[in-house]
């Protein structure tokens, strides 16, 4: 009697798991359906069954990169100062990007032909987004901004977005110090753009 099929959660998640280290160790040239179920030690039919195609695989490592992201800022503290928490957050994504770089590829670059995002996925930046929002909220309400905090915090993740970019291409500067010292200026002079201005 053939064996039974074990198509199950616990499968999904390892699978998961595997196709987010393939990716890193890989890039995205390298990643392919085929090396994923090897790596996970699993039948190629079996990473379909599970996830539909490559396509959905990718739409996956999406979700789960924001799932990550978001994990980490919610472990940051929150002071008494929400400027200087801002720049965490940017301090944060960008240690996000720097060891996650193929996976933040696919969450803001759309790397693979197989994957374009759709509201349900471009949603899932929501979150991100929303933590943004909130902290941006706190620096409104303590007078040290006028902005529209969901308009700020767009700008705010785009730019900070850009700066990993720059900084994953090497475009960023040609020393670790340069580099440094373009990300503290960034969000540093962004953020004192923002702030309050009498008869602004």
């Amino acid at each position: 009697m053939p064996r039974a099929k074990q198509r199950t959660p616990e499968l999904r998640a390892h699978i998961l798991r595997v196709a987010t280290a393939t990716l890193a160790n890989e890039g995205v040239a390298g990643f392919t359906t085929r090396r994923v179920a090897s790596d996970a030690s699993t039948s190629l039919p079996a990473v379909y069954e599970l996830f539909g195609d490559k396509g959905g695989l990718v739409r996956e490592l999406f979700f789960e990169g924001f799932r990550q992201l978001r994990a980490q800022l919610d472990e940051l503290e929150v002071t008494t100062d929400p400027v200087a928490d801002l720049v965490g957050v940017a301090n944060t994504f960008r240690a996000f990007a720097r060891a996650h770089p193929a996976l933040t590829a696919v969450m803001f670059s759309r790397p693979f032909a197989d994957f374009d995002p759709g509201p349900e996925e471009l949603a899932a930046g929501s979150a991100v987004r929303n933590f943004v929002v909130g902290h941006i909220r706190r620096c409104v309400e303590m007078g040290l901004f006028t902005d529209d905090p969901t308009d700020v915090a767009h700008v705010f993740l785009a730019m900070i977005q850009g700066l990993a970019t720059q900084e994953s291409a090497g475009w960023l500067g040609t020393t670790p110090e340069s580099v440094d010292r373009r990300w503290e200026l960034g969000p540093l002079a962004f953020l004192a753009g923002l702030v309050r201005i009498e008869g602004r």
